[in-house]
């Protein structure tokens, strides 16, 4: 695919927590849907199932991720070759995959994942928490790198989201450049493609209803206690 039609433009992440009511495979091509119809040139879903019954019902462009914890091990996007295999049968345009120096369950490199991504036909979106973890995907060919695990690991843990120093590392290295996590309005994704970020992803702000809920009812709370 080309990436051009996403330059500039909205991904929106349609997941779900485990055991949530919205946890549904048709609940989230639902949600799907409708951020499609409202304008998102793309989506991110979690999960064959979820990705198979959105993929029914739109037509953006699709990042696919499988969530999997293994014990023992801290990746769990898209850790290993079997869910490369998995996703690739979906679909999807594009792959994102853990691309930090963590051990993985079956001893699987960055360059591995990218090149069993890359042979399937879709793109590899490299997923980093940190300016070397970008580097060393850059080298190995990824063709995407995103923000997305930057405050998720315990060498990063408590940075500033979005976060915008990575973007900015990221940026101009020839790589197209997503800013995902932390963006809970639209100036904060103004200000990620302000820092070099090509595409936007936003998630909890847009399907999160759990977190939109208890926004509100967190400052009504407050309000009532004042």
């Amino acid at each position: 695919m080309n990436l051009d039609v996403l330059r500039g433009k909205l991904i929106v992440s349609v997941q779900a927590k485990d055991g949530s009511a919205l946890d549904d495979p048709g609940v989230l091509a639902a949600l799907a849907r409708e951020a499609q119809d409202a304008g998102a040139a793309g989506l991110r879903m979690q999960g064959v199932a979820n990705i198979t019954a959105a993929r029914a019902r739109t037509n953006v462009p699709m990042i696919g991720i499988i969530k999997r914890a293994y014990p023992g091990f801290e990746p769990y996007i898209t850790a290993t070759p079997a869910e490369v295999e998995a996703l690739l049968a979906t679909g999807v345009e594009i792959i994102a995959f853990d691309a930090t120096p963590r051990p993985r369950p079956d001893g699987a490199t960055v360059e591995a994942l990218i090149a069993a991504i890359q042979a399937g036909g879709a793109l590899a979106m490299a997923d980093c928490a940190a300016a070397g973890d970008a580097e060393r995907a850059a080298a190995a060919g990824a063709d995407i790198l995103g923000s997305t695990l930057c405050g998720y690991t315990k060498e990063s843990a408590g940075a500033r989201l979005p976060a915008l120093d990575l973007v900015r590392a990221m940026a101009g290295k020839g790589t197209f450049v997503i800013c995902e996590g932390g963006i809970h309005a639209p100036a904060a994704g103004r200000a990620a493609l302000e820092a070099g970020a090509d595409a936007v992803v936003v998630g909890t702000a847009i399907t999160g209803v759990g977190w939109l809920v208890g926004e509100f009812s967190g400052a009504l709370a407050k309000r009532r206690e004042s």
